[in-house]
């Protein structure tokens, strides 16, 4: 089969666009999927450098979701039968024609979305669910800054938010990315390029300051963000997506009253399994009602590989980045 594999760390020129990889085995409890489409995220970027907190031996296929049609179901798999449209989730070996999964990190595809939208979801919808739900606990009338609002977990902060209530603020650092957050219902938009954010914020929200901020960026917005936060604000680490991991002076939180919270929902699922059940329930009920919809912008052929990671790595992503087999 076609396979994207890493077989030297480094960014996307030293992956490799195998013709003849090998089909994998299917286990007893795996389904079988024939890809259709698979996501990119940032930790895809990383996992291929060495820099990811796991890290499989070489050779391998990176990618962690994609979306397609059960091909096979092993000999105890009872959730799933073979033509179902599924996507599922993992650390790494979505990027190739076909993919065997554990049937418990396989899920019936939302029966709005298409096979681009659904390949997106599961890292970027559920990471935000999470981070604004258990991590925030984010109220109505709350205030929610989001970081990097234009790419693929952005954009779902921003549209979970409105729905939790909250007012959105959302910056990025281009106006055509800007015009995708209003879109998405954000409130007020802050290019950070081009004004000085902490000013900015204190502006917005007449000298209050936000309630939450959510970071998927890091870098040199990490601190002014903090610097933005209100009395009893939640600061959510998301990820490190401009490359620097921040070193943040911790009188901050003295002198603001205010929260760092880490967001790993990897971790997550292992330890409440059954309160990530429950929040893909929810999301799933979302989905199907409407209520909100994978942005998919930047969409690239598998053989485009490069490209796309490309895209991600520039920072250039609106939306979430799909790769199509």
């Amino acid at each position: 089969m076609k396979a994207l594999v890493c077989k030297e760390l480094g960014l996307a020129e030293k992956l490799e666009l195998a013709e003849d990889w090998a089909e994998p085995e299917l286990g007893e409890h795996d389904v079988l999927i024939d890809v259709k489409a698979a996501g990119l995220n940032f930790p895809d970027v990383l996992i291929i450098q060495g820099k990811y907190q796991i890290q499989p031996e070489l050779p391998f296929i990176p990618g962690g979701e994609c979306s397609g049609v059960v091909e096979a179901v092993g000999a105890k798999v009872t959730r799933f039968k073979v033509g179902d449209k599924v996507l599922s989730m993992g650390a790494t070996g979505a990027f190739c024609e076909k993919i065997a999964v554990n049937e418990h990190a396989t899920f019936a595809m939302p029966k709005t979305l298409s096979f681009e939208q659904a390949a997106g979801i599961s890292i970027t919808y559920f990471t935000s669910y999470y981070a604004l739900k258990q991590r925030a606990n984010i109220q109505p009338g709350e205030t929610l800054l989001v970081l990097g609002a234009a790419g693929g977990v952005g954009t779902t902060a921003i549209e979970l938010g409105k729905l939790m209530g909250a007012k959105v603020i959302a910056a990025a650092s281009s106006a055509e990315k800007l015009e995708l957050c209003k879109q998405l219902g954000a409130d007020e938009v802050i290019n950070y390029n081009e004004v000085s954010l902490k000013d900015t914020v204190k502006e917005l929200t007449g000298g209050k300051g936000v309630d939450v901020v959510y970071d998927p960026v890091g870098g040199d917005y990490a601190e002014p963000a903090i610097r933005s936060m209100g009395w009893n604000g939640r600061y959510l680490v998301i990820g490190f997506a401009s490359g620097p991991i921040p070193k943040i002076p911790l009188n901050l939180t003295l002198l603001k009253g205010c929260s760092l919270v880490g967001v790993f929902w990897g971790r997550f699922t292992v330890e409440e399994p059954e309160q990530n059940r429950k929040n893909i329930g929810e999301l799933w009920e979302l989905f199907e009602s409407g209520k909100i919809s994978p942005v998919v912008t930047d969409s690239f052929p598998f053989d485009q590989y490069e490209n796309a990671f490309n895209c991600l790595i520039e920072r250039r992503a609106r939306g979430k980045v799909i790769m199509t087999m």
